[in-house]
């Protein structure tokens, strides 16, 4: 640990959410969070380029270049600029984005201004689903390696290449224009140190986990598998990158444009992107064999292990198993729901349709808008109140957590949410707090398949939005799970891990050990299990598994797992 007397270090992490981005400036030295800021994507809350009936999310590289610098230059007035050494950013993923030769992406140019398929792909953009299923079969019939092994054994829609087939097939002209790809925590990257395509340092984090990186085999898939995936991918392999990066490690510094912009000196190091949860799992302190728990929109469940403790074992139906891709020199598996907090603020949109739709004769217009307000803001904090108070043993509603599909065990994102025992007398409470349970039986769900194929989880820790704000969430959660859950301190644990990679890059610590150790900020609180409601649970759970195993069971359109084959003509005789 560096000598206390060393002149001041800063380190500035970079987080960026679904709906927003947040900028964390902590002391180097000490740990402490020094100021944090918060920008929310104005295009994003407006709903542009997005279609959620079609499963069609995308961003606009605006938001998050104007979150980028109203967040930065707000932490960074803080202190000396010279004092910020590193900067780190990690975003959601997949979410990648075509680009041209110069690294900018399409929808940035005048031509491509208003076209979603140039815009960055969000992680829970769906549009991909027949791609996914396709690349799942191929994969298996090609006659070749399973290029899929190391991501589960299932290839999801949320995912790199599923996500670039399907725009590449529905519009030529962003094919056709498209030099290269890149997930957003590379772009940004790129983007702060101005450096030439061909020479940036692509995430190891992003690239294994989503994009079929293994070096194994050298880098990405072969061309001949690309192309029998697509014949439109011919050449793209080439374009991409063969070499990936370690989040610790130096992606170039800050350039004189982006300087000027932030406030910063061309001295700050900037350290190779990486993905939220991997970047939240470093701040919340993960070891070996624990399980930190990414709570936010979705969840990301983030377990690393000692590689040479798993060896060449294959956990199936999860999100990847990459060596670095969470501590340098250890292995990052990853797991996750691609509904959580989205499934409670579903319910919560739901409520609130009148709302929007009637208009009243006795308010004005903006008595209407400030009770509209104040109604959004107290309905999830009256349903959990009311919610608590439901026994769970006297209630008959069960539900199934996958509004947004399934993304493990075994993505398959054609999967739908349920509702069941419903009756005349049902409340909205007693729904609230099926929903809840049901976002806690699809945690247990992925436990169990850890420990089902010998990744043994000691620990379980919880970070994110719902983990800091709902204890009736995080002690249901307990309770199904039987086990404690710690709840980590940072407010902001994604950014606080992305400024403990920044803080090794920049060469305040040497390893991300060190690092993690030194700026971790401890646990608030811990959520022990109650014996009388595991049992409740356990009963409950059962059910739970039953209603799963009938909705999958009748779920047979554009599942991600199907062969796609073209269909036979149908033979009729007279």
């Amino acid at each position: 640990m560096p000598e206390q007397t060393a002149s001041p270090a800063y380190v500035i992490g970079l987080d960026y959410g679904t709906d927003s981005a947040r900028a964390l400036l902590v002391d180097a030295r000490t740990g402490a969070e020094i100021a944090q800021a918060v920008h929310y994507y104005p295009r994003w809350k407006q709903g542009q380029y997005c279609n959620p009936a079609k499963n069609r999310f995308r961003q606009h590289p605006l938001d998050h270049l104007e979150s980028l610098e109203a967040t930065v230059k707000e932490v960074a007035a803080k202190v000396p600029a010279e004092q910020i050494l590193g900067l780190a950013i990690d975003t959601t993923g997949s979410t990648p984005g075509p680009v041209n030769e110069q690294g900018q992406l399409l929808g940035m140019l005048p031509e491509f201004a208003e076209n979603p398929n140039a815009l960055f792909v969000l992680w829970k953009d769906h549009t991909a689903l027949t791609e996914a299923a396709e690349i799942n079969h191929k994969a298996r019939t090609w006659g070749g390696e399973d290029y899929t092994k190391y991501e589960g054994g299932i290839y999801s829609s949320e995912w790199f290449w599923a996500k670039i087939m399907h725009i590449v097939r529905e519009d030529e002209a962003v094919a056709n224009a498209a030099y290269s790809w890149m997930e957003h925590c590379d772009w940004l990257t790129l983007t702060l140190t101005g450096q030439p395509l061909a020479e940036f340092k692509r995430s190891r984090c992003a690239a294994g986990h989503k994009a079929l990186w293994h070096a194994s085999w050298g880098g990405l898939p072969p061309e001949e598998f690309l192309t029998h995936l697509e014949p439109k991918l011919a050449g793209l392999r080439n374009r991409l990158f063969t070499e990936t990066y370690t989040a610790d490690e130096v992606a170039g510094h800050l350039s004189e444009e982006w300087a000027q912009r932030l406030g910063l000196t061309t001295n700050t190091v900037i350290a190779v992107g990486s993905f939220d949860a991997h970047a939240g799992a470093v701040a919340g302190e993960i070891e070996s064999y624990s399980m930190v728990k990414v709570m936010g929109t979705s969840t990301c469940d983030i377990v690393v292990a000692p590689t040479a403790e798993v060896g060449d074992h294959l956990v199936a139906g999860i999100c990847g198993q990459v060596d670095g891709s969470v501590i340098p020199g250890m292995l990052g598996l990853e797991a996750g729901q691609s509904a959580f907090g989205d499934l409670l603020a579903w319910f919560r949109q739901m409520l609130e349709w009148p709302l929007q739709a009637v208009q009243s004769k006795v308010l004005t217009a903006e008595q209407q808008a400030a009770f509209r307000q104040e109604v959004s803001d107290n309905l999830i904090v009256q349903l959990t109140k009311a919610a608590a108070e439901v026994d769970p043993a006297e209630s008959h509603v069960l539900a199934l957590d996958w509004v947004n599909g399934r993304r493990t065990p075994d993505a398959n994102q054609a999967l739908k949410g349920a509702l069941t025992g419903l009756t005349m007398g049902t409340s909205a409470p007693q729904v609230f707090r099926a929903l809840v349970e049901a976002i806690c039986y699809g945690s247990k769900q992925i436990v169990e398949r850890f420990e089902s194929e010998g990744i043994p989880i000691k620990q379980v820790i919880g970070i994110g939005g719902v983990a800091k704000k709902s204890a009736f969430v995080m002690q249901t959660l307990a309770d199904v799970l039987d086990r404690p859950i710690k709840i980590a301190v940072s407010e902001q644990a994604p950014a606080l891990g992305a400024a403990m990679y920044a803080a090794v890059a920049a060469g305040i610590y040497p390893d991300v050990l060190a690092s993690q150790k030194a700026l971790g900020s401890g646990f608030a609180e811990t959520y022990t299990p109650n014996p009388e409601s595991v049992a409740q649970y356990a009963t409950r759970y059962a059910q739970y598994q039953a209603l799963g195993k009938f909705v999958e069971s009748v779920t047979t359109s554009h599942s991600e797992d199907a062969v796609m084959e073209p269909e036979t003509p149908a033979i009729t005789t007279a």
